[in-house]
């Protein structure tokens, strides 16, 4: 049940619609048909804070989310006829570089097509925080740490304090459905052309058009575990795309697990799914551990199971709220040269063979509309994807590395490519001892550079970090280079996916580490004299 009453909304200094929500179920586009109305001349706007609708509810498709966006005044409709071929990525790019991330945008006539392009959707802090159902992503870093660090309960009170979390877990795996809005328009066979979808040729050297935000669901042929991954998808002609999963993610290793089969030659089928709850995308992109499926932790940020329907053709289940499935199959043996493609180091990345989909099918809902984003030189909308990965991972991170405080992966040097750690120093060698563990972390392997730093210093603070650094550092003593996989896109490395790595030690030195002079301390005003001019500041006429 659901109540409603009109208040005023101080923030927009105009009213809105005060939604009370009683069970679950609720969803954000049933929520959305109460946001008309009239009440003493003023227009009724619909307000709904997300703290309150995250309880009850999840969004039942990427239109869904849309709307809430447009509802926010943070969607930007562009009636012009703009050209999926350059055009589209030029406007999104200079949008993507305004401060806070630029609007999203949404192409309503892409010239040739007849299906919107939403892009962007991402691109601030504050829409990646909606799209995970929250005001701000930290809060599910805080709730995953308390998941992940509970405490003894104490009586009854705490133990029923418990119940709610371990409740909202059982209910988190995926449940099958019969049908869904993904599956409102079949097209087999002959029928299912790839020209049709308005994807972009974002660069000008770009080997053809590329789908850049799709979910490729691929399964290990061995324990039949699902995988959800980001890949890039070229699309070569009108049933037949490329698979960019490189070497170290988890679709590649499926794929070689076929290959080592008995039938190498057997196909194996593969689903790509566009758009549903955005939170599909943050989870496709996310560096989950192994054993974690992508969809059990999307029904966990949601509050809602997700909804899998069957394809049509391959024994592939998706979310049956997307906006495009494409269905195929994959030959193990076959390869076909990929790209090149304007990628989010900046740079172009070279022709190189990967697997071969054949579509059997592409199905989609009435009046779909395509999700897209663009990569190149940072900043772009994946900067926001990113950090919200940084903050919400780190409660996991810190469950095997206990004495890191903070974290930052700088958005300018591609996040893979350079962290900024603080951490609780302890005993000699305890920066090195952080570094090799980093390394050893899943996707963290790919970190060319590490700056470890006490736990005094904000690592989210660019211009303090290199004040320290320069400061702290005795570059042979404090310096540890080792080498190990890097990732495949970076075009420096020695060979593709090997290479070098190096960490500095940033901390304040012990004797035991060399140095056998009195540390200074850094200088600071005395309490006593800054409270003083406090209280004389607004004398001064400063």
């Amino acid at each position: 049940m659901t109540t409603a009453r009109i208040v005023p909304d101080r923030a927009r200094g105009n009213w809105c619609v005060q939604l009370h929500l009683f069970g679950g179920g609720t969803t954000y586009r049933e929520l959305a048909r109460a946001r008309m109305g009239v009440v003493g001349g003023q227009e009724a706007v619909y307000c709904l804070r997300a703290q309150e609708y995250r309880q009850n509810m999840a969004y039942a498709s990427f239109q869904d989310f849309l709307e809430r966006l447009q509802a926010a005044g943070e969607l930007r409709e562009i009636d012009e006829r703009v050209s999926p071929h350059l055009e589209i990525t030029e406007i999104a790019d200079r949008v993507m570089k305004m401060p806070g991330g630029g609007p999203a945008l949404l192409f309503t006539r892409p010239d040739g097509f007849d299906v919107p392009v939403a892009i962007n959707v991402f691109g601030s802090r504050k829409r990646m925080s909606w799209a995970l159902g929250v005001e701000d992503y930290e809060e599910i870093a805080a709730e995953i740490e308390r998941l992940l660090r509970p405490e003894i309960p104490a009586g009854l009170t705490g133990k029923l304090r418990m119940l709610g979390p371990l409740r909202r877990l059982a209910s988190s795996p995926p449940r099958k459905v019969s049908s869904g809005i993904c599956q409102e328009v079949v097209h087999l066979g002959d029928e299912a052309d790839l020209s049709k979808l308005p994807a972009l040729h974002c660069w000008p050297e770009d080997g053809g058009p590329f789908i850049t935000l799709p979910l490729v669901f691929t399964y290990d042929p061995t324990t039949g575990k699902r995988n959800v991954g980001m890949y890039r998808i070229q699309i070569y002609d009108e049933r037949t795309t490329g698979l960019h999963w490189q070497l170290h993610k988890v679709g590649a290793e499926h794929h070689r697990l076929q290959e080592e089969r008995a039938a190498a030659e057997q196909r194996y089928h593969v689903a790509i799914a566009l758009g549903g709850d955005p939170v599909y995308t943050f989870c496709a992109a996310a560096p989950l551990p192994p054993a974690i499926d992508e969809m059990l932790f999307a029904g966990f940020l949601r509050r809602q199971p997700v909804p899998m329907v069957r394809c049509k053709t391959v024994d592939v289940d998706v979310p049956a709220d997307c906006e495009f499935v494409i269905e195929g199959y994959v030959n193990p043996s076959e390869r076909r040269p990929e790209g090149p493609f304007g990628d989010h180091t900046g740079f172009y990345t070279p022709v190189e063979p990967y697997p071969v989909l054949h579509v059997t099918a592409i199905t989609h809902r009435q009046k779909p509309v395509y999700p897209a984003t663009i990569v190149g030189r940072p900043p772009m909308e994946d900067a926001w994807i990113g950090k919200a990965v940084e903050r919400i991972f780190l409660p996991m991170i810190r469950l095997t590395l206990p004495e890191l405080v903070d974290m930052n992966l700088p958005v300018e040097a591609c996040f893979h490519n350079l962290a900024l750690v603080s951490i609780r120093k302890r005993y000699p060698g305890h920066a090195f001892k952080v570094m090799n563990a980093l390394w050893g972390l899943g996707q963290l392997m790919f970190t060319k550079m590490i700056f470890v730093f006490d736990a005094d210093v904000n690592v989210q603070n660019l211009s303090e970090c290199l004040w320290i650094l320069s400061n702290n550092l005795d570059p042979e003593r404090d310096m540890l280079v080792t080498r190990g996989p890097v990732d495949v896109l970076d075009h420096a490395s020695r060979a593709s996916g090997f290479g070098s790595k190096i960490g500095f030690d940033c901390t304040r030195k012990l004797p035991e580490e060399g140095h056998h002079r009195p540390w200074p301390e850094p200088i600071r005003m005395s309490p006593q004299v800054k409270a003083k001019v406090d209280a004389l500041w607004s004398k001064l006429g400063l």
